[in-house]
């Protein structure tokens, strides 16, 4: 049965929305937030949707200022835009430098990639609003919590104390922990177990050796955050894949190459390891993130098939102008003016299509990829709108609609005759485009979704969000080469999966530059575990990607929340308190991830400004204790507070 939707505020009461503190407040949250989920999806490979954190921090900024709910609604939409950009540029812009097309960040060209595709994205799903707002068959799982949590702060219950705490917390322990600031916590331990020497069963006066690596949990809150937040069933997948790479794939590389114990000699058998998992594991991890990403397409095929439909159905409706003059009545239907939209994708057409043609040095080719990416990015667009009205924002598969438009652009371009280092500029422009008018659609139907619920007027909203575009898109690209210049993207300590399967794909389409036997292999892993009906391959890919240290803290983290959900099972607690205290847990969790990657940056910062923090002389032993320290430190913030609230009023 579908819930009857009344607005917290009545389309007929006006009061403050679109004011200028709520834009501020929100502008300032966004550029906060999308450089914390920056360095959050680039180091776990799997980004957080900031709309929980963000409608929390908006009702602990405007409440004590007056701000009213529709004030806090727009300050809200316009916050969570910062990671909603962000995710679709740390997928696919890190890219251009692991391809080598870029020798480093562009600041231009990333800037103009995210002004123009967010922008797109805002355009784009105001076409399909009123379609998907009013669908009976969409529950807006994310939606509908967010306007509760923001009905609960109007009585006082912001949870903010808890976000902002554990935020500090998080940043705290970072200081310490970060090599470039006052490292004091081992971060993690590793070492090697060698294998006894076996005589080669096929070539005769072979011996085979090497062994396995093994390698402590990081002692991240934020990755345990990550873990607590998409929950035990999920982690394990990741960390199964993890566990595929490093326990199982790079040993028995290992054994398989009796040739590398001389190199193993002089170079050490960790290193050995380490260049195996890169040069060869990260391969076939590929491959298996390409056909997951497929699969999980194939999967919603119905969803999307009816996304697809329901685009074109609004945009018929949208052509013959039916029932515009009914909804304009009221104040919560009133969206942009379908002229201004209409001419918005006309002048930002331009742009593009001059930011193709310095990609690809040819006017014609400029033209087509321009095309492409209008017209997928606008079906794209509604299908990532729909995709977050059925299972949330956290869930939307944009990587693999990336993954097909980066295709799509890299087989149309080749029909033409792009290809080499100027193919693979063009499709990736392409994929970075739609790729960010995915994220910005999917987070702006969510909002508009809350909105709605509250009693919001959408067209403020949009404008709202893209005023968030504007000024995130300008900002945003400095964080990305801060991080670049210090972390180093693609390296172990920030490998950024999604890009670089856009890298590899893109190389191996248009310069011909992939190591296609063991992507195929990798492909073939992926079958077997389809076969097996393993819930996410993509999960397992991405843990076969990463270090196997943030594969196990996310472990960790989905074991807290395991943990936490046992205890609330053995507590008679009615519905209301359990929903309660799993959403403090989420909170907690949410600020520990944004306090530390926040603390990264900022690091970071001082590094490239030559600001140097003092590294004391600490004993192995204590820096180990330290880290032990801060495994309990999360397991009481994340288990033991929530707990603590549970039927406690706020």
């Amino acid at each position: 049965m579908q819930r009857k939707e009344t607005p917290y505020i009545p389309p007929e009461q006006s009061a403050p929305e679109l004011t200028f503190r709520a834009v501020f407040i929100g502008i300032i949250l966004a550029i906060v937030l999308g450089a914390a989920n920056a360095y959050v999806g680039m180091k776990a490979g799997l980004t957080v949707a900031a709309t929980f954190p963000a409608t929390v921090m908006a009702l602990a900024l405007l409440r004590p200022l007056g701000g009213g709910v529709l004030e806090q609604n727009i300050a809200r939409t316009t916050a969570s835009v910062g990671e909603a950009l962000v995710a679709g540029a740390i997928f696919t812009i890190p890219a251009f430098l692991l391809t080598g097309v870029w020798s480093e960040f562009n600041y231009w060209e990333s800037t103009l990639i995210m002004f123009v595709g967010g922008t797109l994205g805002v355009l784009f799903i105001t076409f399909l609003r009123r379609v998907l707002v009013h669908d009976p068959e969409l529950p807006f799982p994310e939606s509908v919590a967010c306007a509760e949590l923001t009905k609960a702060g109007q009585a006082g219950q912001t949870g903010a104390g808890y976000v902002f705490g554990a935020m500090g917390l998080s940043a705290f322990i970072e200081l310490f922990k970060n090599e470039i600031g006052i490292p004091v916590i081992q971060e993690y331990a590793r070492g090697f177990f060698s294998f006894r020497h076996f005589a080669s069963p096929v070539l005769p006066g072979v011996q085979h050796g090497g062994g396995i690596v093994w390698v402590t949990p990081s002692a991240s809150p934020m990755l345990m955050g990550v873990g607590f937040i998409i929950g035990w069933r999920l982690a394990a997948l990741v960390f199964t894949g993890g566990l595929l790479a490093w326990g199982v794939l790079v040993p028995l590389l290992l054994f398989a190459g009796p040739h590398l114990e001389s190199a193993a000699g002089s170079r050490g058998w960790m290193e050995i390891a380490s260049t195996v998992w890169r040069q060869q594991v990260r391969p076939l991890a590929v491959g298996a993130m390409i056909v997951a990403a497929f699969y999980t397409l194939s999967r919603l095929r119905g969803a999307l098939q009816s996304a697809f439909a329901h685009a074109v159905r609004d945009l018929q409706r949208i052509v013959r102008r039916e029932g515009a003059a009914s909804s304009e009545t009221l104040r919560t239907e009133r969206d942009l003016p379908l002229g201004a939209v209409l001419l918005g994708l006309l002048v930002l057409a331009i742009p593009v299509g001059v930011l193709y043609e310095y990609f690809t040095e040819r006017v014609g080719a400029a033209i087509v990829t321009t095309l492409v990416m209008l017209l997928t990015g606008l079906l794209f667009a509604a299908v990532a709108g729909y995709l977050v009205g059925l299972i949330g924002s956290s869930n939307n598969p944009i990587s693999g609609l990336t993954l097909s438009t980066l295709i799509l652009a890299g087989v149309i371009l080749l029909g033409i005759g792009v290809s080499g280092e100027r193919g693979v500029l063009a499709v990736l422009g392409v994929a970075a485009v739609i790729c960010c008018a995915m994220g910005i659609a999917g987070d702006m139907m969510q909002d508009l979704k809350v909105g709605h619920l509250l009693g919001g007027t959408p067209w403020r909203m949009q404008l709202g969000e893209m005023i968030g575009v504007w000024f995130s898109a300008l900002v945003l690209t400095i964080p990305l080469v801060v991080l670049h210049k210090t972390y180093t993207i693609g390296s172990e300590a920030l490998p950024a999966p999604q890009a670089g399967l856009m890298a590899m794909m893109s190389q191996g389409i248009m310069a011909g530059q992939m190591a296609w036997p063991l992507v195929l292999m990798g492909a073939l892993l992926a079958v077997t575990l389809i076969l097996l009906r393993v819930p996410s391959v993509m999960l397992i890919a991405v843990g076969m990607y990463l270090p196997f240290y943030s594969t196990a803290a996310i472990f960790v983290g989905g074991l807290l929340r395991a943990i936490l959900d046992v205890a609330l099972r053995r507590r008679s607690l009615v519905e209301s308190e359990r929903e309660r205290v799993e959403n403090i847990g989420i909170l907690l969790a949410s600020g520990l991830i944004a306090g530390e990657s926040i603390a990264s940056i900022v690091l970071a910062f001082l590094f490239i400004g030559g600001i140097a923090l003092p590294k004391p002389v600490v004993a192995s032993a204590v820096m180990k204790g330290s880290a032990v320290l801060v495994f309990v430190i999360t397991a009481v913030v994340l288990i033991a507070l929530p707990l603590r609230a549970a039927g406690r009023r706020a």
